[in-house]
């Protein structure tokens, strides 16, 4: 029976995949692909739903059991990314996102007599400006308004300029991602616990190779394409507000890690979680706003803002954590991991060996659907299961699977950074993609050799 149970796993996974590649919505493929399993897990008599205070009739308990993720979603990790989503889109609305990418991009000017250095350097600086601006296709347009026209004006062609904008966006990472705060909570760790011993020190090494790959790439193909140096005319990048306010993104972040008890500066210990840390932040960004329009009514109108951001994300995140929920429940009932252990211990794989294979399908995924949410929230529930047969930290497998996530992202034509940025930069997704594609895949193989063998 658990054979049964496998091909069908196998046949609906395939079939998700397709939907979400021809832009069906993904909760609702999700979300009916895993109830669809889980009617299935109980006819053939391979599982039941795990709920409490049961209905009484089974076939309810499946509608019961999502319930029970709105309600354990929405008031824990979910009310955390809402939080996030409201704050970053406060950023914007104030201006507080463009002061930072301003700030940060000016010591790009000093380095106008080598432009392929200067466009790699963009790379970490942008991916610190990730970590607080966790929208790929927000930062990204950002990138292309300010740091884009020097590049270009430098001598870069504006393919290797976009390519390196979109590498920005590859490791989603640090306390204020959804992605982050997925991760941790399957595994049990704080976001900063997990920010600060799993996806740092893997991150900096790949930052640094990555940053060479890019160099070598970009001035390969630009030769290659015989490019030639173009002024852009594309409108001066302009901040109206302070560039104090450069602070406010990076606010959360660093008070995170301050009052974090992986330091202890404190006795006795002041610990600060990040959705107490995100409302914080707000505050003091009204109040930077009072001193700077000195009108109270305004002020308090734009804190809707927030609102509307939250509720977004609940929208957009959070149903889709939901649903994947849902999936991976339906997957698990099937025996699908069950199925997935076995497999592999017979083949002679290790946990290393499951990692390497799940964390390649998510960066395929990824690369298919455009959306490294949908393809880690679909698998990245599976981990705790397998983590606890094998007998490994939950850390081991989930933390290259949600960096390939959003690998794979930046290697898709139909990814939403890519559409985008490459529009404003007047090339085509396809061309972008390709060009992302070498580095990008050279990072993911860099990145298993690094994490598994290292």
């Amino acid at each position: 029976m658990l054979i049964v149970g496998i091909l069908i796993c196998i046949q609906v996974i395939v079939i998700v995949a397709y939907l979400l590649y021809k832009k069906y919505n993904p909760q609702a493929v999700l979300l009916t692909s895993g109830l669809l399993m889980m009617i299935l897990a109980i006819v053939t008599g391979m599982g039941m739903p795990n709920v409490k205070d049961s209905t009484g009739l089974v076939f309810f308990d499946i509608f019961l059991q999502i319930k029970t993720s709105l309600s354990n979603k929405g008031a824990g990790v979910g009310l955390m990314i809402m939080t996030i989503g409201g704050y970053v889109a406060y950023m914007k609305k104030i201006g507080a996102s463009e002061a930072l990418v301003y700030v940060s991009m000016q010591p790009l000017s000093i380095f106008r007599k080598h432009p392929y250095f200067a466009a790699s350097l963009v790379i970490p600086i942008g991916q610190l400006l990730f970590m607080c601006i966790p929208s790929a296709t927000g930062l990204g347009l950002l990138l292309v308004a300010s740091i884009f026209p020097v590049l270009v004006s430098l001598g870069v062609s504006r393919t290797s300029a976009v390519s390196v904008i979109t590498a920005c966006t590859i490791f989603d990472m640090g306390p204020a991602s959804a992605n982050t705060a997925r991760a941790s909570e399957l595994i049990g760790k704080s976001n900063v616990q997990y920010y600060l011993q799993d996806q740092l020190p893997l991150a900096v090494p790949l930052t640094l190779i990555l940053m060479v790959l890019y160099y070598v790439v970009n001035i390969y193909f630009d030769k290659k394409e015989k490019n030639e140096s173009e002024k852009t005319e594309m409108s001066e990048f302009k901040i109206n507000v302070p560039l104090i306010y450069s602070i406010l993104p990076v606010l959360p972040l660093i008070m995170l890690i301050v009052f974090s008890p992986f330091f202890n500066f404190f006795e006795p210990a002041i610990h600060l979680d990040t959705t107490t840390a995100m409302i914080i932040s707000l505050f003091i960004a009204m109040l930077f706003e009072v001193f700077r329009l000195r009108n109270l009514k305004e002020v308090f109108a734009s804190l809707k803002t927030f609102w509307i951001g939250m509720g977004n994300v609940f929208a957009s995140v959070i149903t889709l954590i939901i649903s994947a929920e849902i999936f991976s429940i339906g997957l698990i009932n099937l025996g699908f991991v069950d199925s997935l252990v076995n497999a592999s211990q017979s083949l002679g794989f290790s946990a290393t060996g499951i990692g390497v294979m799940m964390s390649i399908m998510i960066f395929l995924a990824s690369m298919l659907m455009g959306s490294g949410n949908a393809s880690f929230f679909s698998f990245g529930p599976l981990v705790p299961d397998i983590a606890m047969k094998m007998g490994i930290e939950g850390s081991r497998i989930i933390l290259p699977m949600q960096l390939s996530s959003s690998l794979g992202r930046a290697t898709s034509p139909i990814a939403g950074v890519i559409i985008a940025t490459s529009e404003i930069a007047g090339i085509t997704p396809y061309q972008l993609a390709k060009r992302n594609l070498i580095p990008l895949s050279s990072i993911a193989i860099i990145m298993l050799i690094i994490h598994f063998i290292f």
